[in-house]
């Protein structure tokens, strides 16, 4: 264990991370950059006294369950996780929970198809990457906090009936079926992540349609090959659905298409020109 690269790489990773990002108030009175130290150690689930002597250089060993928490915390990518490992002598591990982080080149894909809307979700929905057609047609992610941007957490316990808070789609009876038949998938492959636990406990306790499905234990897939969002400025927007899963990363990259010559197919270039009003 080299405790001395260990406290210098986890204090430079805290001070690239603002607050927004793990779901923090900014607040007014922030007298260094990133997050503070016992905002950490809470994310992380440890006290703040024991992450401080880690970046101290005077902690023992971190258990697994500690790096864990801390690559959690600290919202590190896959490479990033195993030199923490590394760093700490402890060799890396399944991947605590679904990857966050997604390929530069899929990124790449996603900003060059101008006329779809595409983005890329985790194993458990959440919403990680998007053009800005799709911040158009569905929301500007970015103007939310990460944990809103979670498409199941939205479906069942966000305002309103279901079809407003899935932006108007006309199979939203299915996605909510499919979307629990994957999150039990997804808490099948990742039973020791306290971030898949949080989110399922979260939705059993606040949804009732949630538990419902939840406890038939639906294990019949279906795949949803056209849906159209009711859009307020735009109207009716029908849209082809293809979906392109990354086997490594345990992602989806969701890619919505109108037929040429279609009306939906002149909404989206309205939507891509930013010539209507869009609502967030």
């Amino acid at each position: 264990m080299d405790r001395g690269q260990l406290a210098g790489f986890l204090r430079s990773r805290r001070e690239r991370i603002g607050p927004a990002e793990v779901g923090l108030p900014a607040g007014a009175r922030r007298r260094t950059p990133g997050l503070r130290r016992e905002e950490v150690a809470e994310l992380a689930f440890i006290s703040t006294e024991y992450y401080t002597r880690l970046e101290q250089a005077r902690a023992p060993r971190p258990s697994r369950e500690v790096l864990a928490g801390l690559a959690r915390a600290l919202r590190l990518s896959d490479a990033e996780r195993d030199h923490l490992h590394h760093l700490a002598g402890t060799p890396p591990g399944p991947p605590p929970g679904p990857s966050r982080e997604v390929p530069p080149s899929i990124l790449d894909l996603i900003q060059r198809l101008p006329g779809s809307a595409a983005f890329v979700t985790s194993a458990t929905y959440e919403v990680l990457a998007w053009n800005e057609l799709t911040a158009a047609l569905m929301e500007d992610f970015s103007a939310v906090p990460p944990p809103e941007r979670n498409l199941v957490r939205r479906a069942f316990l966000g305002p309103g009936p279901k079809e407003g808070r899935l932006y108007g789609v006309s199979d939203a009876d299915e996605f909510t079926r499919s979307s629990v038949r994957e999150l039990r998938a997804a808490s099948g492959r990742y039973p020791d992540s306290p971030e898949v636990t949080a989110l399922v406990d979260e939705l059993l306790a606040g949804s009732a349609e949630f538990a419902r499905l939840w406890a038939a234990h639906d294990v019949a897939a279906s795949r949803t090959l056209t849906k159209t969002f009711r859009h307020p400025a735009v109207g009716p927007v029908t849209v082809n659905c293809d979906t392109l899963h990354l086997p490594d990363r345990d992602q989806r990259v969701v890619i919505y298409t109108a037929e040429p010559g279609s009306p939906s197919e002149a909404a989206l270039r309205l939507l891509a020109a930013g010539r209507v009003a869009v609502s967030g």
